[in-house]
């Protein structure tokens, strides 16, 4: 079973981990080492804390916390499963769960900036592309699904 709640900051130490693990262990096939190093390096346990206070970010939990996501109005941020996680429907729970507050706060759709890694992910979930652009973490997917 999993749960989604709302990130506490002792969370924080926990979701660096998941982070760098993904980073790591999967990011590591479409990127370059230095930017994977850059991307592990900017997501510590204190930038996890600052980009909570600046968002709303959830995590997912089963046996421990599987996965986070965070959003800012209808914009998705730092979706990140464990690989140990990956493929049982924890991202997707995560993704349906900040589109229904969006949508519920009028939203009438949602976008986001997917790594080459992730851009699949959300095509399989209604995701289109609008374009892609160069990062200092390298190229991004910029992505968006209607919520009507």
């Amino acid at each position: 079973m999993v749960t989604i709640r709302r990130f506490d900051n002792a969370d924080a130490p926990a979701v660096a981990g998941i982070i760098e693990n993904c980073l790591r262990e999967v990011n590591s096939r479409d990127y370059p080492s230095e930017v994977i190093e850059r991307m592990c390096a900017h997501f510590t346990a204190q930038r996890v804390q600052e980009l909570a206070g600046e968002r709303q970010m959830f995590v997912a939990e089963t046996s421990g916390i599987a996965g986070t996501v965070s959003r800012d109005g209808n914009k998705v941020h730092t979706m990140f499963v464990h690989p140990s996680a990956a493929g049982r429907g924890i991202g997707r729970l995560l993704l349906r769960h900040i589109e229904a507050l969006a949508e519920t706060e009028g939203y009438d759709h949602m976008e986001t900036s997917a790594s080459i890694t992730a851009h699949d992910f959300y095509r399989r979930l209604g995701y289109v592309d609008v374009r892609s652009i160069e990062t200092p973490f390298g190229l991004n997917h910029i992505l968006r699904r209607s919520l009507l």
